[in-house]
């Protein structure tokens, strides 16, 4: 046989192995889809009633009773593993007043995970809100609270603002041995401040950081008349500040005839 044709004859059979391989390989491949696809699909029919038999609730709150958590996750349709909205359940719990955020997980083949991480309450806010660490307003219930907040009052929106404020002033303060008890900020944003002693800071609009340190460089060699304690301090002023007092309550001057 001519060399070449030999040579031909060779290349023809190499392909052919190679074309019946590949065609074989892509066969076994398809089959084992199918059959994949038959066995989950078999599955799914089998399981297709599964329901939600068990609630874990995580995460330890602390005002938030586990028997309410439970009762707003059962308003949920929990007949159905596979067609279970954790989305849904999430907003029904994260709508219960203390409740920050919420995590939800659904663990095969009965049961549904809520992590609760609860609001962390700062200080008061307008009198009928409360404040979170990070200056977040939220509605809830302060009887549960075994702590006295500060009372922060300000317009709408300016929650943060009022707490960056108060936290800043408070630290400021404590050089005198002093405690900010309250905070409130006008419409037109003006500062106030009311002190553990009684004692009202009235800094208007602008520089009151600067007004705060003014009190607290002036305010160990303040004298006042007998019998009379500060009552408001004005430091809306470039330099200096004005000084208002008001009699001593009785409780107070039997105290100091006692000393």
């Amino acid at each position: 046989m001519h060399p070449l044709l030999e040579k031909a004859q060779k290349i023809k059979q190499q392909l052919n192995w190679s074309l019946i391989f590949g065609v074989s390989f892509f066969l076994i491949v398809v089959i084992g889809l199918i059959q994949i696809t038959a066995g989950v699909s078999h599955w799914l029919v089998e399981n297709k009633d599964a329901q939600i038999k068990h609630l874990t609730v995580q995460g330890h709150p602390k005002y938030t009773d586990e028997t309410a958590i439970i009762k707003a996750i059962k308003r949920a349709d929990l007949s159905s593993f596979f067609e279970l909205d954790v989305k849904h359940v999430q907003q029904l719990v994260q709508d219960l007043p203390w409740v920050a955020t919420v995590s939800v997980r659904k663990q095969w083949p009965d049961t549904l995970q809520v992590y609760v991480v609860e609001h962390d309450a700062v200080a008061h806010w307008n009198s009928d809100l409360l404040l979170n660490q990070k200056g977040e307003a939220f509605q809830a219930s302060s009887d549960k609270l075994n702590v006295d907040l500060p009372q922060l009052f300000g317009p709408e929106g300016s929650e943060q603002e009022a707490w960056l404020a108060f936290k800043q002033f408070d630290e400021m303060l404590k050089v005198n041995a002093l405690t900010l008890n309250s905070l409130a900020l006008s419409e037109r944003f003006s500062w106030q401040l009311w002190l553990d002693n009684g004692v009202r800071l009235n800094l208007g609009r602008k520089d009151k950081a600067k007004r705060v340190q003014r009190f607290i460089d002036v305010y160990p060699r303040m004298e006042h008349p007998e019998n009379a304690q500060i009552d408001t301090i004005d430091l809306r002023y470039d330099t200096g500040l004005a000084v208002s007092f008001k009699p001593m309550q009785e409780e107070q001057l039997q105290n100091k005839s006692k000393a």
